[in-house]
């Protein structure tokens, strides 16, 4: 949310918050975090406030965005994961800190370019920046949404699809074959740009060069790890819902505060 954003230490941020949040119950959605942080850190950095639209699709994303808007002192998530708390362990229709985020699965996307259709018809300038997972894409709405964003040209629309290949019943790909995941965006009239999703610069150029673009919605897949930036993970852990007992939240803490002190230095 404003361009002296280093987005390399909020992504590491948001992912030592994260750990933090997830800490206290031993277990949770940290491999969205790991996964999706810079994905996050770009776009809570090129997001005008008040203006442009954050909508978070797959609800369990959602500690990404909390994570951020704790570290950007925009909310207090102490609560996160506790019974009452509004900052609830899978995201609603009620969830601050975003525009929109769901529940179930393939929704955020039609509610983005909602969102986007709508600025057009207020004659706004207003972007919309969509949060997807690639286990998503196994739901029709979204390519039907996907659809209808390209017909309409909405071209203040950008995706970005957190491609991490994980969902809950393992590897995305051992489930349903997505790929070539950017050849069927590109067919469905979007402009594409792939990536590795933990590279900050390459995805604040991308976006920027996706906002500037016209007569078409732009996706970003965006190639990523559950695993990414916490090497004291164990070599079996479960990226979509990871057990974190008090002895591996100390190291995933200590871990990602030296990394944090190495990047200041």
């Amino acid at each position: 949310m404003t361009e002296m954003l280093d987005l390399r230490e909020l992504a590491l941020r948001i992912r030592l918050r994260a750990v933090r949040m997830v800490a206290p119950q031993g277990f949770g959605y940290l491999g969205q975090a790991l996964s999706s942080a810079e994905q996050v850190a770009a776009v809570f950095g090129a997001a005008r406030p008040g203006v442009d639209r954050i909508v978070c699709s797959p609800g369990h994303y959602i500690i990404g965005p909390f994570a951020a808007a704790a570290e950007l002192g925009l909310a207090d998530v102490s609560g996160y994961g506790q019974n009452g708390s509004v900052f609830e362990a899978i995201g609603t229709e009620r969830s601050p800190v975003v525009d929109y985020t769901c529940g179930s699965l393939g929704q955020g996307l039609s509610a983005a370019l909602g969102f986007a259709l709508a600025d057009r018809f207020r004659g706004s300038d207003a972007r919309t920046f969509a949060m997807v997972s690639d286990g998503e894409l196994e739901e029709g709405q979204v390519w039907e949404a996907a659809l209808f964003a390209a017909h309409h040209r909405l071209d203040r629309l950008v995706v970005l699809l957190d491609a991490n290949n994980s969902q809950v019943d393992g590897p995305v790909d051992s489930i349903t074959t997505l790929e070539p995941i950017a050849d069927k965006w590109s067919a469905f009239g979007w402009r594409v740009f792939e990536l590795d999703g933990h590279d900050a610069s390459a995805l604040a150029a991308a976006l920027a060069e996706a906002s500037s673009g016209r007569g078409r919605p732009s996706v970003l897949v965006c190639r990523t790890s559950t695993r990414h930036g916490l090497d004291c993970l164990p070599a079996d852990a479960d990226g979509h819902f990871i057990k974190l007992p008090p002895s591996l939240a100390a190291a995933a803490v200590a871990e990602l505060t030296g990394k944090l002190e190495a990047l200041r230095a």
